[in-house]
């Protein structure tokens, strides 16, 4: 695995990938990436991104070959960046680079982003189906499993909204929603805007899933406000429609509750200098405002009705 940019494993690696090996290139560490080193490689025929894999996929629920399978069906469907190589034997997925700008959270009270955001995710959302599915809801139990097994350090009353958690999915569950290819980790440096089109990178954790919960993950990821995630969801919807803003807002808590673990596993097992403990701590205690607030029993109702 990668943890640091050692360069001699790295040319070793990029030398046994035909469209990389055999030529000048130069180097450059591109900025995110949590459980991936991205390298932005340029060659003489053209600009590529190796994205050069760490961390304990297990650990984390990561598959990497529906990563690359999704990322293919991705770039099929119009909004993923073409798929060059990949190789698992060198844990390594190289698509092709991105001349763009990459959004930050700001970007989205520009004018016209959340209109472009909704119209990029129903771009992917009509695209062909990803080879697998994703279901936070099993995801989050299989990360609970796993911090209890391991003995690492959960958020102060995590398990205490367990019952919450669950409110939440017998309403969705009333009302279920057709799955489509969902990217599910839709944080601002994932959208990549070359002038013309909105990209989505990163499939990490992509799999079929209800469009709602793409929509509230963005909104958390992406710390949009309550207009905001109004407006991204009746630019998706086409209409403003109140089961749909309900149900987003109950997939960001969905969202939130179970990507908090993530945290948590990541800041008892990664190598890397960042704060997962407090990324951690900031989507339970968005989690915990939301199951506390006094709208939360109106948008149950809300989510299982008729507009």
């Amino acid at each position: 695995m990668v943890h640091t940019l050692d360069l001699a494993l790295l040319e070793e690696r990029l030398d046994q990938v035909p469209v990389l090996a055999g030529r000048p290139r130069s180097i450059e560490r591109l900025s995110g990436g949590l459980t991936n080193v991205n390298l932005k490689v340029s060659t003489p025929a053209g600009v590529f991104v190796a994205r050069c894999f760490h961390g304990d996929a297990a650990l984390l629920g990561i598959d990497r070959d529906a990563e690359h399978l999704n990322t293919r069906a991705a770039a099929a469907a119009g909004v993923g960046a073409p798929v060059v190589d990949f190789r698992s034997d060198l844990e390594l997925l190289v698509i092709g680079f991105i001349d763009g700008v990459t959004y930050d959270n700001s970007s989205f009270a520009n004018p016209g982003v959340i209109e472009r955001v909704a119209h990029a995710c129903r771009t992917l959302h009509s695209g062909p189906r990803f080879v697998n599915d994703f279901d936070m809801f099993a995801r989050q139990r299989g990360y609970l499993g796993i911090v209890r097994a391991h003995g690492f350090t959960l958020p102060t009353g995590y398990e205490s909204y367990d019952e919450r958690f669950h409110l939440v999915r017998e309403a969705l569950a009333a009302r279920a929603e057709p799955t489509v290819p969902c990217n599910n980790d839709l944080l601002a440096g994932n959208f990549v805007d070359d002038g013309r089109k909105l990209w989505l990178i990163d499939y990490e954790y992509s799999g079929n899933n209800d469009a709602c919960f793409e929509l509230g993950n963005i909104t958390t990821e992406c710390d949009l406000d309550g207009d905001q995630l109004e407006e991204l969801v009746s630019c998706y919807y086409g209409r403003p429609l109140r089961n749909k803003i309900a149900r987003t807002r109950l997939q960001a808590l969905v969202s939130q509750y179970g990507w908090s673990l993530w945290g948590a596993i990541q800041a008892a097992t990664s190598p890397l200098d960042f704060d997962f403990a407090g990324w951690c701590t900031e989507r339970y205690e968005k989690a915990v405002t939301g199951f506390t607030s006094d709208g939360f029993p109106r948008l149950l109702d809300e989510v299982q009705r008729v507009d």
